[in-house]
């Protein structure tokens, strides 16, 4: 058998992840901008529990080593550089709660206590950077950075923040609503939580409008769930159809 010389095998690629750097911060800095704080939000995606958010302003000369993207980070490295940053930086943290979720929707929250974030702040940020693409309601110059928890150094410590916060807040919500396993998956759609959502049913702190919690809810309770102004009388679209 002769084998095609001419085709080369696929070349490898080498993914190269990069940590986030104090570069942005330091260039504003340089022209007279300061405080520059940085901030990010931990839950939007759970289905239970509140979204938290935090702002942090890095103290140039203290900045912990080390500093990544909390999704980067194990939970024991989080936790050391939680207390690092809170003995070195001016940070605030501010809870957007499960009913606050449920009346504005997740997006709308979150950006409600990230703003709120800022406004805590000891001494209100000149700049503010943001992860995402949403800019903030604030009264100093705001720029979203997406994936900026990657790239920038005070959104980082921002996310280090508000992920510690709310794992510990999920943990305590835990204690009063044992059987659920928030202190394992802190409220994400794993399967276990699912499989307990659909056992147990949604507790006070399930998200009510997220459509798995929906879902058990109709298990659970069917004679409590009200139709919303998307949800049409079944009885009348039935009899509308055999009509037409």
């Amino acid at each position: 058998m002769i084998r095609d010389k001419s085709k080369k095998k696929p070349e490898k690629r080498v993914v190269v992840v990069t940590r986030p750097s104090f570069r942005r911060e330091r260039a504003l800095i340089k022209r007279g901008v300061w405080p520059i704080a940085g901030c990010d939000e931990a839950g939007r995606g759970p289905l239970a529990g509140p979204v938290v958010a935090a702002a942090v302003v890095l103290d140039p000369n203290r900045i912990p080593k080390g500093i990544d993207d909390s999704k980067r980070l194990t939970a024991e490295r989080r936790e050391e550089l939680f207390e690092e940053i809170c003995a070195t930086a001016a940070f605030s943290v501010v809870v957007a709660s499960r009913a606050r979720i449920d009346r504005d929707n997740i997006l709308r929250a979150s950006l409600w206590a990230l703003a709120r974030a800022v406004h805590a702040l000891p001494e209100t940020p000149k700049h503010v950077f943001v992860d995402g693409r949403d800019k903030l309601a604030t009264p100093c110059d705001c720029e979203a950075v997406i994936g900026g928890d990657g790239l920038v150094l005070s959104i980082a410590a921002a996310s280090i923040i508000a992920k510690v916060t709310r794992d510990r807040l999920m943990c305590a919500l835990a204690l009063d609503c044992p059987g659920y396993g928030f202190e394992q998956h802190k409220g994400y759609g794993v399967p276990e939580h699912l499989a307990a959502l659909d056992r147990l049913g949604p507790s006070a702190h399930h998200r009510t409008f997220f459509a798995p919690v929906v879902a058990a809810r109709l298990k659970h309770f069917p004679a409590t769930v009200e139709p919303d102004l998307f949800t049409g009388d079944v009885d009348s679209e039935a009899a509308a159809s055999e009509a037409a």
